[in-house]
């Protein structure tokens, strides 16, 4: 079994509602996004003969979602008020509003099944929000 792993980091902010503690307010994190793709063989043919996946290709797909996430304000659908969105948005800032709780297991899903849905034969997608905390996603 070959296994390739690529990682990238974006900047942002979320907060998550009905919380009881630090994390109900607003903050951001440096996210650390690391995805690990496998393969039981090698390419046969092509520019990717023997490779799992040109590191090139598998490099610029990872860093190009990292990058959808970079510098914008992670927002719960439902926990902002309609009028608070379209404030925020009137003022400029970036959001990426998503179907579920910013957490990083959720966005740990999130990418893998995005990254699946590219393709790659991706197993395993991890999600730092700090060097201490990290979230896993693997089926």
């Amino acid at each position: 079994m070959y296994e390739l792993r690529t990682e990238a980091f974006f900047d942002s902010a979320h907060f998550l509602a009905d919380y009881h503690g630090k994390c109900e307010n607003l903050h951001g994190h440096r996210w650390r996004l690391e995805v690990i793709i496998v393969s039981e063989a090698l390419g046969a043919e092509g520019t990717e003969r023997d490779m799992v996946c040109d590191f090139g290709r598998f490099k610029s797909i990872v860093r190009g979602l990292a990058e959808e996430f970079d510098h914008t304000f992670l927002v719960e659908e439902g926990t902002l008020k309609k009028k608070t969105i379209r404030a925020l948005e009137a003022e400029g800032f970036q959001m990426k509003v998503l179907p579920f709780r910013t957490t990083a297991e959720n966005l740990a899903r999130f990418f893998f099944d995005c990254l699946a849905n590219m393709g790659l034969p991706v197993t395993q997608v991890e999600v730092d929000e700090t060097p201490n905390n990290r979230a896993v996603y693997y089926r």
